[in-house]
């Protein structure tokens, strides 16, 4: 179950608020500018679907977002097991939706961390420059769209905090 558990930075042990009803999730990621919605799947998807498999059975979703946000770029990425687990950010908004399994996103806003558990047809986008972490678990295994506006994953620019520490992965 997708969930939103947001903390004060100064108490990483206990939540303010958890959210688990999408309505909620993407109000409260709304007022701080990251988008998140659910998509589903125009036609079944079968374990090890191709990678064009799976971007055809999204196309429709895909192709509003990256006219909406002038996105060039989609692509498929698989379980690895490289993790982003030190606050940091990027000068490309992160664009990512799940097709199968699930990755935590911890997001530094203000005074706040935004721990957003993204599952499948989870679609979450984190603009360029917010701090953030992202931790996909010990055995990652997910599939996952990314949209941009190159193949690369632009620049990723560590912040030096150590807040990353502090909260539940």
């Amino acid at each position: 179950m997708s969930s939103l558990t947001v903390y004060h930075q100064s108490t990483p042990d206990i939540p303010n608020k958890v959210l688990t009803h999408l309505e909620d999730i993407a109000a409260t990621l709304a007022e701080q500018g990251v988008r998140f919605e659910r998509w589903h799947a125009l036609a079944p998807l079968q374990s090890g679907a191709s990678d064009e498999e799976v971007i055809a059975a999204y196309r429709q979703d895909i192709d509003s977002v990256m006219s909406e946000r002038g996105y060039t770029c989609v692509d498929v990425i698989r379980a690895t097991d490289t993790r982003l687990l030190d606050e940091h950010t990027r000068d490309q908004d992160l664009v990512r939706f799940f097709a199968a399994g699930r990755g935590l996103f911890s997001l530094h806003i203000d005074d706040y961390l935004y721990a957003v558990l993204c599952e499948k047809n989870d679609l979450i986008c984190v603009p360029a420059g917010v701090r953030h972490w992202v931790d996909m678990g010990d055995d990652p295994r997910f599939v996952a769209i990314g949209l941009g506006t190159s193949r690369e994953a632009g620049v990723v620019t560590s912040t030096g905090e150590k807040i990353a520490e502090q909260f539940p992965r």
